[in-house]
């Protein structure tokens, strides 16, 4: 499918315009950050592994009945999904304690939490994506009652589908964040799961070591990113074992950097 003009750029993906109505082309790119952007690099091979663990997430979503923005991978790198309007939160659900809540309210890393947690951050990088509460969203017309009411309900419903998927393979969703939009459908205005679901936006730890297989790789600066990605992949049946990074054109892999 031939790519239209670039429409945005973020700090991890590109959205092109299609001659297909109602469509863009995500390009999923290879750069990294951290501490709102104050932490860069370039991981090469990481956008192709977010592109296919992605799709494979989005994908069987869709299949529970999860309708989410995914049409379908068409390269490497890139899928065709619908054109939504993208609600300004990140909607952060959490299953065990780690990272900003423990440092916000003191507690122990590592705690499992008696029930999921939900939060909401304001999408906004000049603010450093802020916490707020549903009274914020609904003042400020990010969103509504009604859209945040359905919306909770399916995070906690791919709360739950991700952490079987995640067991069944030997890994435990510490936490992870989703974002949605609004699909104009026949008039009116439909919320579907939007952006990705990957080892950039979940926090996975090994089940038997509590070994992080996420961004918290970078973060921390633990080394073996793509390792740890590759990993979750072929945990998840996407890649084989044993397979070779060139077999698939990851490309060659270059250390993480900070760049100015």
């Amino acid at each position: 499918m031939k790519k239209g003009k670039k429409l945005y750029e973020g700090k991890a993906k590109i959205i092109y315009a299609t001659a297909e109505k109602g469509t863009v082309i995500q390009h999923f790119k290879d750069h990294a950050t951290a501490f709102n952007n104050q932490k860069k690099s370039v991981i090469e091979g990481k956008g192709i592994l977010n592109n296919r663990i992605s799709e494979h997430i989005l994908s069987n979503l869709n299949q529970i009945g999860i309708e989410t923005h995914l049409i379908k991978r068409i390269n490497m790198r890139e899928q065709l999904v619908k054109l939504v309007e993208i609600i300004p939160i990140e909607f952060v659900i959490r299953n065990i304690a780690t990272g900003s809540l423990t440092k916000r309210l003191g507690i122990e890393d590592g705690t499992v939490l008696e029930k999921p947690l939900l939060e909401f951050c304001y999408k906004n990088d000049d603010l450093h994506d802020p916490l707020v509460a549903r009274e914020h969203i609904c003042a400020f017309g990010w969103s509504d009652s009604s859209e945040l009411d359905s919306i909770s309900k399916i995070c906690f419903r791919i709360n739950d589908y991700m952490q079987g998927m995640f067991k069944s393979v030997g890994i435990k969703l510490i936490d992870f964040k989703v974002e949605f939009g609004r699909l104009n459908k026949n008039g009116k205005k439909k919320i579907i799961l939007a952006d990705e679901i990957s080892p950039d936006t979940c926090r996975l730890w090994d089940s038997r070591n509590d070994k992080k297989l996420d961004k918290d790789r970078f973060r921390k600066d633990l080394g073996n990113v793509i390792e740890a990605y590759q990993e979750v992949a072929r945990r998840l049946n996407i890649l084989h074992e044993g397979t070779n990074i060139k077999a698939v054109e990851f490309g060659k892999l270059r250390s993480v950097k900070n760049r100015k």
